[in-house]
């Protein structure tokens, strides 16, 4: 049975559909796959009562009320996700205990896609900084080697993906928290367009650059899951995929990569990734990027500004509570003035057009997600170091952006990302399918 859960979502909801497994069954195999590798520390919580969800599912199923394409299929919830009756930690021994009330927007649209979303999993606290060893649980570690981070935030989403113990998660970006993971880790990461996914009932970061995004161990199932938990009125994300991508142009910023801190191997592996779109028939422009220090730095103004404006009461009541790196990494939005937001949020308007110039007459641009593999744990042994990617400018523009496998440095995955104008997924799901086709690199699973 344990075969079932290692195929697509599709491939699962077609076989319950035809009565080859029930919903019972992939939710025991899905348990016994927790329970074998829960040196992961990817999973936080189980509903005590996913069988009987899982049953419920089935007998609904029986007697024809199958309630949408995730019917009876299990998925993860990053631990700032409300679900109601379920604990919210967002991994921080300050938040209350107790289930919550409703469900946040995207588990209330994931239920009425049929999914049950039974498992929650680990997260930097607060979505801000980590690894840490003083959180509610221990950090979750990469299934490729677990003595290296899955990155962040969205750490247990992408372990738990990479690790076989679902097909998707749902986590959130707010400078790269999906896309890094999932580079990382040898996934699928989605960032949507800014505002495509309602987010009530997440708890935020930053509001201004929050964005929900799934993890995936596939392109399509990437997509279904953004379709799912989209607003009303979104073009769907999957609505191109199984189209030729031949004719289509993409610009290639190589500069970003000519980085001192980029692993050395990375730009040749980068290279050959172009190479395979080239081959596939995408016209290839070698772009020039807007200055990416200047714009990490802006976005990390405005992450540190509203960070600081929504945890400051609860900081004064309770900050024993908190982790050190999140109380370090808090307390600096308190040093910031209104003229550096102000700063911040013009260059961020500056960064918009310039992106928005890059695609012009062309229909994505492609980079590395992270320029390098994932760190050990022992680079973090005296507090948080900052990461290198290339992700932080689309959450400042609000560009979607997606991060899939292409290859592996020193035993570890790094991921391709490519972005496209705004409420353009379909045409990034699009490329991304193709190479995805087109390599094996999605079908490398690590030695678990």
């Amino acid at each position: 049975m344990t075969d079932w859960i290692d195929r697509s979502l599709s491939a699962q909801a077609e076989a319950l559909r035809a009565g080859q497994v029930s919903a019972v069954a992939l939710m025991e195999a899905t348990l016994a796959r927790i329970d074998a590798r829960s040196a992961l520390d990817a999973v936080t919580w189980i509903a005590p009562d996913a069988l009987e969800q899982a049953a419920a599912a089935d007998r609904a199923l029986a007697e024809g009320q199958e309630t949408g394409p995730l019917h009876g299929l299990p998925v993860a919830l990053k631990d700032l996700f409300e679900a109601e009756g379920q604990p919210n930690t967002c991994g921080s021994r300050s938040m209350p205990e107790g289930g919550m009330p409703a469900d946040s927007a995207p588990v209330a649209a994931l239920r009425r896609a049929g999914a049950l979303p039974v498992l929650r999993v680990a997260t930097y606290e607060f979505a801000l900084t980590g690894p840490a060893w003083d959180q509610p649980y221990p950090p979750a570690r990469n299934p490729w080697n677990p003595r290296h981070i899955t990155g962040g935030s969205s750490s247990g989403s992408a372990a738990a993906v990479a690790g076989g113990l679902v097909r998707v998660a749902l986590g959130t970006d707010t400078g790269g928290s999906v896309r890094s993971p999932a580079s990382y880790c040898g996934i699928v990461g989605l960032k949507p367009t800014r505002g495509r996914v309602p987010d009530s009932g997440v708890f935020p970061l930053s509001g201004t650059l929050d964005t929900v995004g799934p993890l995936a161990a596939s392109v399509a199932e990437a997509a279904l899951i953004l379709d799912v938990i989209s607003g009303e009125g979104m073009a769907p994300a999957s609505g191109e995929l199984g189209q030729d991508p031949a004719g289509m142009r993409i610009g290639f910023a190589r500069d970003w990569v000519l980085d001192p801190e980029a692993d050395p191997s990375l730009l040749p592996l980068l290279d050959d990734a172009v190479g395979v779109l080239s081959r596939l028939g995408l016209g290839v422009d070698l772009i020039e990027m807007p200055d990416y220090a200047l714009a990490e730095a802006a976005g990390c103004v405005i992450i540190q500004h509203e960070a600081w404006q929504i945890h400051a009461a609860r900081l004064a009541e309770n900050g024993a509570a908190y982790g050190r790196d999140a109380r370090l990494n808090l307390v600096t939005g308190a040093a910031l003035d209104q003229a550096d937001v102000q700063a911040a949020e013009a260059h961020a308007r500056d960064l918009t057009r310039a992106v928005d110039r890059a695609l012009e007459g062309r229909d994505a641009i492609v980079s590395a997600t992270t320029l390098t593999p994932a760190p050990a744990f022992s680079d973090f042994e005296n507090g948080a170091v900052w990461t290198p990617m290339r992700t932080f400018p689309f959450n400042i523009t609000g560009h979607p952006a997606i991060s899939l496998p292409c290859g592996l440095l020193d035993g570890l995955p790094i991921g391709l990302q490519i972005i496209g104008r705004h409420g353009e997924e379909a045409r990034i799901c699009r490329i991304a399918e193709a190479f995805e086709l087109a390599t094996d690199h999605c079908l490398q699973h690590p030695p678990l």
